[in-house]
């Protein structure tokens, strides 16, 4: 098997599984409790707060505990959300669950706008710049797309909110960049930015949300107060600690040229055909593949039959027909059919790329025979 749908999720590092099993069933215990191995765990828990800020090269701010990036992102947007006539700003490129919380703020008679895109994938900075105004309440924007793998420029979005809406406050989503592109928040503004630890070989079911400044935001879950009041509910402890490895794990910089090279690799194979057209952007982890006159859930399926696993776009969302990304980009109904998504990690080797780019394009060219 040569899996390659890496955006969707990766696999667990085996580390992970150690560091679960010994907060689960040896160092369990509830880091609300008064006694002082629950205080032990407490103090362990900040520790991974400071671990992740470094990680974002910042040295302040806050980290909360999340299960996951769908509800990082909902506390973002709904927990930053005020009455009276404000406005909330999202690019056309945002994952569903971003996109489905701004059809939701819109549904409830807020006044939204949805950014179009680029044809390079990223965001239209000129259109941005015309609709952030004094009422914009809220821009959020997506970091690496999870569809295309372009590359969200964060400094120009910030100096856009400084020059029109220094009362705005910026949310990233961040979970296709955090831990695979170089970057530090400590170089760019913003108020929020979310991550999930199965996206980086951690475990599924937990995250974290960064927020700048607490008094920005209220909470939409009520309960026991954890969290700063911000999430409540008993920390995903054992979680929480095996995305700490994982993330403590990773080297950025080393692994960002690895799968550069992998990348150029594949590509080199794939783009023999002239019939093959690819999406040129800035992160190497995801590359949106056409395949002229064959359609790409066709040529997944057959891929699968022979062991290699690609994605046809973003999990959440395969059930749905369309792309409205890649639609957004210009690209028509037919062009979008024919698209796969590749997505990689810098675990694969050189071989994997190659028998899997070969794979690729001879399938691709065994259903061409078939339907041309």
């Amino acid at each position: 098997m040569i899996y390659l749908d890496n955006a969707a999720t990766t696999k667990m590092f085996e580390k992970c599984v150690d560091v679960y099993k010994n907060y689960a069933c040896n160092q369990f215990f509830n880091p609300s409790a008064g006694y002082n191995v629950s205080l032990n765990i407490s103090k362990e828990l900040n520790l991974v707060r400071q671990h992740l800020l470094s990680k974002l090269g910042l040295d302040n701010g806050n980290i909360i505990f999340t299960g996951g990036a769908t509800e990082s992102n909902n506390l973002a947007i709904m927990g930053s959300k005020r009455n009276g006539k404000w406005e909330y700003v999202f690019s056309e490129g945002e994952h569903p669950s971003v996109y489905n919380v701004a059809k939701k703020l819109e549904q409830d008679g807020c006044v939204v706008h949805f950014v179009k895109l680029q044809k390079n994938g990223q965001i239209d900075y000129d259109k941005l710049n015309e609709i952030v105004n004094e009422r914009t309440r809220l821009i959020s924007v997506i970091h690496v797309s999870n569809e295309t793998g372009a590359v969200n420029d964060l400094n120009l979005i910030n100096k856009i909110r400084k020059e029109k809406a220094p009362q705005a406050l910026i949310h990233v989503d961040g979970v296709q960049a955090f831990c695979k592109i170089p970057f530090s928040l400590s170089d760019v503004d913003v108020d929020f930015y979310t991550i999930s630890a199965h996206k980086f070989h951690g475990p599924k079911g937990v995250g974290a949300l960064y927020i700048k400044n607490l008094q920005t935001i209220k909470n939409i879950v009520f309960g026991g107060g954890q969290e700063f009041g911000l999430r409540s509910g008993t920390e995903n402890i054992p979680g929480i600690m095996a995305m700490d490895y994982a993330f403590s794990n990773i080297d950025v910089d080393k692994n960002f040229n690895i799968v550069k090279q992998l990348k150029q690799h594949l590509l080199n194979i794939l783009l023999s055909d002239e019939k093959v057209e690819y999406l040129e952007t800035e992160s190497p982890y995801i590359l949106s593949v056409g395949f002229k006159g064959v359609n790409g859930e066709t040529l997944m399926r057959a891929l699968q039959d022979k062991g290699i696993y690609v994605g046809t776009g973003s999990a959440c969302s395969t059930k749905k027909a369309g792309n409205r990304v890649l639609e957004s980009l210009g690209q028509t109904k037919d062009q979008i059919k024919t698209h796969i998504r590749i997505s990689l990690d810098f675990e694969l080797s050189d071989e994997d790329v190659v028998n899997a780019g070969k794979t690729i394009l001879n399938t691709y060219h065994e259903i061409w025979e078939k339907v041309k």
